[in-house]
């Protein structure tokens, strides 16, 4: 079960969270699943954050962005495999509100801790479970791929 992506996009996804710090980044990632669990992530698209009350430490996106990177990734022949934010000044790990927000089972969270502007750990976790009786964030391991 991991998370595999180029080094040009794993790049992209952690310059996002240097550019919009200190407040909290947003993207979905477009790619694939594979038997196993394992997700390839072939594109990002950027959201904006539409948190009005605590952008420095929450995220939303906006249905319109999500149903457009959608339909974007299903013209590509992709699927939403995951979602990517950042923590500003706070470790690459799940809160509370990260996982009571999380609904897409079987994709991947990736978070990235930005400290004092600067991208340092990123984390990715896969929701798996079939419900919110039984969700649970594992994490994944985070494998670049050759371009």
């Amino acid at each position: 079960m991991s998370l595999q992506l180029s080094q040009t996009l794993y790049d992209q996804l952690r310059a996002h969270g240097e550019e919009t710090y200190p407040q909290e980044c947003c993207g979905i990632m477009l790619g694939k699943a594979a038997e196993g669990g394992s997700l390839t992530v072939h594109r990002l698209v950027r959201a904006g954050n539409t948190r009005t009350d605590s952008a420095h430490n929450r995220y939303h996106i906006a249905p319109i962005e999500l149903v457009k990177a959608q339909r974007e990734g299903r013209a590509a022949g992709l699927d939403i495999v995951g979602f990517y934010h950042s923590h500003p000044d706070h470790p690459a790990q799940w809160s509370s509100t990260d996982f009571a927000e999380a609904h897409w089972f079987g994709c991947a969270y990736v978070i990235t801790a930005i400290a004092k502007g600067h991208a340092e750990i990123t984390n990715s976790f896969l929701l798996s479970g079939s419900g919110e009786d039984d969700k649970a964030f594992t994490l994944q391991t985070v494998t670049l791929a050759g371009e």
